[in-house]
C-alpha cells in the first residue's frame, strides 16, 4: 500500500551539550516536563499530522528509546502497515557501519522507504520542543511545486550564526543556503526539518553517498541547490526550542510554567501523548506549599515546591525547598534540604540538610562549554549525602559520600564523579 507521506526521524544523537543527562541515555530519550521525554513531541506531531508511518533512527544508547517507543502505542501509530519502526545501524553481508551524518543514516535505510515507496519523505530530528502540522508544510510544497521544503524561523541576528539560514527570494524559493555562516546574511534559520520529494531525495542519497560523514544542511541540500532543484523556505511562527545545552532544556521546562504558558501542554486539539508508567495520583501533604509549578503523578510533596517541574513518583520531604528546578522521575528530596535552580536525572537521591545551589557563579572545572550557566546538574541514580552544601555550576555524578565533599561543601564550579559511573 503506497503511502503519501513518511517521516523519518533522527534520534540517535548523543547530546553531549547536555553533560551528565545524556551519560547513559540518548538525548531524545531526556525526560521533559514532568511526564514527556523529548521524543514525544516530534511523534504526536507526526499522529496529529496524519501521518501514520514514522521510521525512528537510533544509535547512541538506544535502550531506553527503545523501550519508550516500543511499538508505538501511545501515538497510535502501532498499524499493521506503517506504524512505527525502530531502525539502528545494522550490518549487511558485506559491511556494517554506524550511521555517520545525517543524511547517511537516512541513505542506510533506503530499503525501509522504498517499502512505502512514498511521494514525499519528511526528515525530522528527535531533540527539538514544538507543535507544527506537517499537513500544512505538505500542502505548502505542493503549491510551490518545490522538490524540497525546508522549514525556516526567523532568529535574532547575533544567533543566526549557530544554524544554516537560507535567504530567499520574493516567492520564499531558497537562493542560497549557508550552513553556520560566521557572518550571516540573513536571520532565517533552518530548523533541520525538511519535506523532500521522494525520487529527489532518493537520487541524492545515491550520488552522495560516497561522501564521508554526508550531512543534509551540508552535502544534501547544497547539492540538490547546485542541480536546479527548486527549494522553498516555508516560515514556521510558533513555538520552537533546540534544547541542546542545560541552560536551553531548564528554560524550556520552566517555560511551562509561566502563567500564560508560552508552550501549553494541555491543548486538546493538539495533545502530546507519551510512554507512561501507571502512577497513583500525586499527593500534596497538609503542610505543603506548592506555587507555579508542574507536579507529576505519582509525586508526594510534603515541602515546599516554587517554580519548578516534578516528575512522577517524586517525594519531596518535610521541611524541603525546591525552588526553580527541574526533578525528573523518582527522585527524593530530604527534609530540610533547599534546592535552588537544580536538574535532578531520573532516580536521584538527595539526603536531608541539604543545602544546593547556594554561593556565586564560577566556571566550571569540568568542561566550561556545556556547565556555564548557574545550575546545579546531577546524572541520574546519584546519592547525595546529608549535610552538604554545593554550589553554582555544579556537576554530581554517582553514589557519593561526605568524605567526597571537602569541609561538607562542593564549591562553585566544582564536580564529584566518581571512577567508572562516567
Amino acid at each position: 500500500m503506497k503511502k503519501e507521506m513518511i517521516a523519518m526521524l533522527l534520534a540517535g544523537g548523543q547530546g553531549s551539550r547536555l553533560g551528565v543527562l545524556t551519560e547513559k541515555v540518548a538525548k531524545p530519550a531526556v525526560a521533559f516536563g514532568g511526564k514527556y521525554r523529548i521524543i514525544d513531541f516530534p511523534l504526536s506531531n507526526c499522529i496529529n499530522s496524519g501521518i501514520d508511518t514514522v521510521g525512528v533512527l537510533t544509535q547512541y544508547r538506544p535502550l531506553r528509546l527503545n523501550s519508550h517507543i516500543g511499538i508505538g502505542i501511545p501515538w497510535d501509530l502501532d498499524r499493521n502497515h506503517g506504524g512505527v519502526t525502530v531502525l539502528p545501524p545494522y550490518e549487511t553481508s558485506t559491511k556494517g557501519e554506524w550511521y555517520s551524518g545525517t543524511a547517511n543514516a537516512i541513505y542506510q535505510n533506503l530499503e525501509y522507504m522504498e517499502t512505502y515507496n512514498p511521494e514525499y519523505v519528511l526528515i525530522l530530528s528527535g531533540d527539538h520542543i514544538y507543535k507544527m502540522d506537517y499537513e500544512k508544510m505538505l500542502d505548502y510544497h505542493k503549491e510551490k511545486g518545490a522538490d524540497i521544503t525546508i522549514a525556516t524561523m526567523a532568529v535574532p541576528m547575533e544567533e543566526a550564526s549557530r544554524f544554516g539560514v537560507v535567504l530567499v527570494d520574493d516567492n520564499r524559493k531558497i537562493t542560497e543556503f549557508e550552513e553556520k555562516p560566521k557572518n550571516p546574511r540573513s536571520n532565517l534559520a533552518s530548523m533541520g526539518i525538511y519535506i523532500f520529494s521522494w525520487p529527489v531525495l532518493r537520487d541524492a542519497l545515491i550520488k552522495l553517498s560516497e561522501q564521508p560523514n554526508c550531512d543534509f544542511g551540508k552535502h544534501i541540500i547544497p547539492y540538490c541547490h547546485g542541480n536546479g532543484n527548486p527549494i522553498f523556505a516555508y516560515e514556521f511562527q510558533g513555538y520552537w526550542k533546540d534544547v541542546g545545552t542545560l541552560g536551553s532544556y531548564w528554560e524550556a521546562n520552566m517555560e511551562l510554567i509561566d502563567i500564560v504558558p508560552v508552550f501549553n501542554l494541555y491543548e486538546d486539539f493538539w495533545k502530546v501523548y507519551t510512554n507512561s508508567d501507571m502512577h497513583p495520583a500525586q499527593y500534596i501533604g497538609t503542610d505543603a506549599q506548592v506555587e507555579r509549578s508542574i507536579i507529576s503523578e505519582g509525586a508526594e510533596i510534603y515541602g515546599k515546591v516554587y517554580n519548578s517541574v516534578i516528575g512522577a513518583g517524586v517525594v519531596i520531604e518535610a521541611g524541603a525547598v525546591v525552588r526553580d528546578s527541574v526533578l525528573m522521575k523518582n527522585c527524593s528530596v530530604g527534609a530540610n534540604s533547599v534546592l535552588d535552580k537544580v536538574i535532578l536525572a531520573d532516580d536521584v537521591k538527595v539526603g536531608s540538610n541539604v543545602k544546593m545551589g547556594v554561593g556565586e557563579f564560577a566556571p566550571s572545572l569540568l568542561d566550561p562549554k556545556v556547565y556555564a550557566f548557574d545550575l546545579v546538574t546531577v546524572g541520574e541514580h546519584s546519592v547525595i549525602p546529608d549535610n552538604v552544601t554545593i554550589g553554582k555550576n555544579t556537576t554530581i555524578f554517582g553514589v557519593t559520600e561526605p568524605e567526597d565533599y571537602p569541609d561538607g561543601a562542593l564549591v562553585s564550579g566544582g564536580y564529584i564523579k566518581k571512577a567508572g559511573e562516567m
